[in-house]
């Protein structure tokens, strides 16, 4: 079965002696890569604030991004999970649009309690990545079609629900305050950000599940030779990114206050874009959880920078999708050099 993307396992080391050879422009070609793209979106926020002196540095316009992009950012962690076992998860598009639906249906059509419909909500999401998890390893099915396949069934479940028309009802005020409360000042959906960025973070790069994870991405052949359980990982990887959306659909649904089926699909592509671009920055070459926030913050700033200025409606769809090929082209050519410089330093321990 063929992958979707692969994840590098093992990094090549520089000893100081090999840092030594090449002098400045060889210093600044091996870091350009790794920390190219927090600079440039520490360069873009200094830009639009230049520019845009009385919106852009503003804490109002802190709060606007961080409430707007915190669904993004969640989603593109949840594609980033199955991505380090060399996967793709499309669903965390489709998903979010049942669950956000799913979470006010529930209280507003079945009586549910705001938080026993949270927990419905996150275990369906759970089950359904589970579905996701065994059509790709039980069934054989590639990630992308297999994803891309119930992504659009669960759509049509949204669509068919909803019979194209709005979901409202009346809910409860702490349901509302879970994306519209704020703490310390900046939105409450942030903080959810950076505790799951840090969790996720911990796993995958303190914690031999990581270690595993990133092993199947590289070679899921070499790694049932070592004794990993690939099948229990990779199905794992697709509960967690089901858990993610599920959540994610959580928080929009609190924060849209209504439930409607035209709604969610356009976060899927800034989600793959900020996955994507993870993978080019702080570890170049495979996907990482630092990486994919950096990539969401520069979708975020460009964006909000762009629209500031006057930008068309078409400009942030024309900039994601710029983005996502420029991003997939960079983590190619990573990953090729990162496997030329591996061959060179085993030829020279030959």
């Amino acid at each position: 079965m063929s992958t979707s993307i692969k994840s590098t396992a093992l990094e090549p080391d520089y000893n100081d002696k090999d840092e030594d050879k090449g002098g400045i422009l060889s210093h600044i070609g091996r870091y350009l890569p790794v920390y190219g793209l927090p600079v440039l979106t520490f360069l873009l926020v200094v830009f639009f604030s230049v520019l845009l002196p009385d919106t852009f540095p503003t804490l109002l316009n802190l709060r606007s991004i961080l409430s707007d992009k915190s669904i993004i950012a969640i989603l593109a962690l949840a594609a980033m999970v199955p991505m380090l076992t060399g996967k793709i998860d499309l669903t965390v598009g489709y998903g979010i649009v049942l669950w956000h639906i799913l979470a006010i249906s529930l209280q507003t059509k079945f009586g549910m309690s705001w938080q026993m419909a949270v927990v419905v909500v996150l275990i369906c999401g759970m089950l359904f990545g589970l579905l996701n998890g065994l059509l790709v390893e039980m069934a054989k099915i590639d990630s992308f079609i297999a994803t891309l396949g119930t992504g659009t069934v669960i759509y049509s479940v949204a669509l068919w629900y909803t019979g194209g028309r709005q979901v409202i009802g009346s809910l409860e005020a702490d349901f509302y305050a879970i994306s519209n409360s704020f703490i310390f000042g900046l939105p409450a959906p942030a903080f959810y950000v950076l505790g799951i960025a840090i969790l996720l973070w911990i796993i995958t790069e303190r914690l031999p599940l990581g270690r595993c994870l990133y092993a199947i991405g590289a070679n899921p052949r070499a790694a049932d030779l070592n004794g990993i359980p690939s099948r229990k990982y990779v199905i794992g990887a697709f509960v967690t990114s089901g858990l993610l959306t599920a959540l994610a659909g959580v928080i929009l649904a609190a924060k849209l206050r209504i439930g409607q089926a035209n709604v969610g699909l356009e976060f899927l592509l800034p989600a793959l874009v900020g996955a994507f671009l993870g993978s080019t920055t702080i570890r170049p070459g495979r996907v990482n959880v630092l990486g994919t926030i950096i990539g969401v913050t520069i979708l975020a700033v460009g964006i909000s920078g762009i629209q500031q200025l006057g930008g068309a409606f078409y400009i942030e769809p024309l900039f994601n999708g710029a983005t996502l090929l420029i991003s997939i082209g960079i983590a190619g050519y990573a990953q090729r050099r990162g496997g030329k410089i591996k061959r060179m330093l085993k030829k020279g321990d030959d």
